[in-house]
């Protein structure tokens, strides 16, 4: 007997991202319920695909949309917010054809085949954002970011931090070839260097790191250490063994440390314009996940290692334990169809269930070996983070968007919020209601007392068709938010955002 499979029906939530969002100027919002914490001084920064159509079609995947920033802020006269596109070059010319030229993640450029081997990848600007003292930085994975005003949001330009063109290096930094041998570290000698959207800031320091991706046939990945105003200070580059997806990192303590999973990209149709990159990355749990230590001071390689294949966007945390051992924490998915599942979601409708679960692994930081791997919450879950004053270091909690309980994962997008106490194995939750769907939680420190932490986010509520600010208390997500706010449009669905205090 022929059992013909039920075709998924559109949730809720694909309202958010059935049309573009629309940008409004910086507008005065109204109190729901509540009231603004008097310690709550500061801009929540939210970068997103605000667009992901244009002239009739939809584009590849969720990753290729246009970027839109959301700054809301918090005053001792109340709350504001603002909604713009980042104008990047791509974004500018398509606006004014009316339609679809650029390739991106998703997708190949649109037009005559040799259109699709002369037009460059797009600069989305859409997958997060840091914050400058002097301009906000729209980030995206393969280029340069893109510099915003703090207030207007207007674009400025892209911005090379003055040092991803010059491939200015620190005297004396050294990396270790992929045969192990040391070597002096590879200048940045070409113009338009990556820049990747999760940079780690040493709270102490104020120093920022990061990381950007060079393809070809020797593929490297470039490291960055800037001081707390942007400019770059140091670089080196670490030869890899293959070209993989490397989206985030994490710092912990005196290491910087990469989990490369076994993932290979097929580069020529790439280069010929046949396929996207992201139809081009293909499985291959035999190669392992790979790990790389990097000292943090010279930006040199301490150990390379591997182990089972799995693969991650996003780190939460790590540090180095009192008996020398590296523990980093993670959203872990067991393969990469957590990327058909983001293709999806461009379309609004969803089937393929990819369940990603905090799990921590340790390691021997001088050999790269695991020592231990656990599961910390067997939710689906991921956007996990801790404190910015704990990045780096042992962190009592974990803050995370997670499904709520009894949520088809294949359907659904994240639908909650909650926090995992480490040291009493708790996990609290936000319950939203039906319908209604969280931005990723992130960290703001009261102004006034240090102890005390606030999460705004921005929640959809697909069923009124609206978008709102909710704040909760740190320490109490499964109460009710201390304060909601109304905002003049609705917010598509978003990636990674930062809170600048004032």
């Amino acid at each position: 007997m022929h059992i013909t499979a039920k075709k998924s029906s559109k949730k809720t939530w694909a309202k958010a991202i059935a049309q573009p969002g629309t940008e409004f100027p910086l507008t005065p919002l109204s109190i729901i319920s509540g009231n603004i914490p008097e310690g709550l001084r500061g801009t929540l920064y939210r970068n997103g695909p605000g667009r992901l159509e244009r002239g009739g079609t939809r584009m590849g995947h969720w990753f290729d949309g246009d970027g839109a920033i959301l700054a809301v802020n918090f005053t001792d006269d109340g709350a504001t917010a603002v909604y713009r596109y980042v104008q990047t070059a791509g974004y500018q010319e398509e606006a004014a054809a009316g339609k679809l030229i650029y390739g991106n993640y998703g997708m190949t450029a649109r037009g005559p085949f040799w259109n699709k081997w002369l037009k460059s990848v797009k600069n989305a600007a859409n997958t997060s954002v840091l914050a400058l003292p002097d301009r906000l930085l729209a980030l995206w994975e393969g280029a340069e970011p893109h510099a915003l005003d703090l207030q207007s949001l207007e674009t400025l330009g892209l911005d090379n931090l003055g040092g991803l063109n010059q491939g200015k290096k620190r005297q004396g930094s050294r990396v270790q070839g992929a045969g192990g041998k040391e070597e002096q570290a590879l200048p940045l000698c070409l113009s338009g260097k990556a820049y990747s959207a999760h940079p780690k800031i040493d709270y102490q320091t104020g120093d920022i790191f990061n990381f950007g991706i060079s393809p070809g046939k020797n593929p490297q990945l470039h490291l960055y250490r800037s001081d707390k105003t942007g400019k770059i200070q140091q670089t080196a580059a670490v030869p890899l063994k293959r070209l993989s997806l490397i989206h985030d990192f994490v710092l912990a303590g005196p290491y910087l440390v990469f989990f490369i999973p076994p993932l290979e990209l097929d580069i020529l149709p790439v280069i010929l314009g046949f396929s996207c990159y992201g139809d081009s990355l293909k499985w291959k749990p035999q190669l392992g996940t790979q790990i790389l230590v990097i000292d943090k001071e010279t930006l040199s390689v301490v150990s390379r290692g591997e182990t089972q294949p799995w693969f991650q966007w996003h780190f939460a945390n790590g540090y180095v334990d009192e008996g020398g051992t590296l523990i980093v924490d993670m959203a872990q998915y067991e393969d990469f169809q957590t990327n058909q599942f983001l293709k999806e979601v461009a379309t609004g409708v969803t089937q393929t269930p990819a369940k990603g679960r905090l799990s921590r692994v340790q390691l021997n930081p001088q050999t790269g070996k695991v020592t231990g791997m656990e599961t910390i919450i067997d939710r689906n879950c991921d956007f996990p983070g801790v404190p910015p004053q704990n990045v780096g270091k042992n962190s009592p909690y974990t803050y995370l968007s997670i499904s709520r309980q009894g949520t088809d994962i294949s359907q659904e997008i994240l639908n909650a919020i909650a926090r995992f106490d480490h040291e009493n194995g708790t996990l609290t939750e936000s319950d939203l209601g039906e319908n209604r769907y969280p931005s990723e939680p992130i960290y703001a420190q009261d102004a006034l007392n240090h102890q005390q932490g606030w999460i705004p986010i921005i929640v959809y509520d697909g069923n009124t068709h609206s978008s709102e600010v909710w704040v909760f208390d740190g320490e109490r997500l499964d109460e009710e938010p201390v304060c909601k706010l109304t905002l003049p449009e609705v917010i598509p669905h978003g990636f990674h955002g930062t809170w600048k205090p004032a």
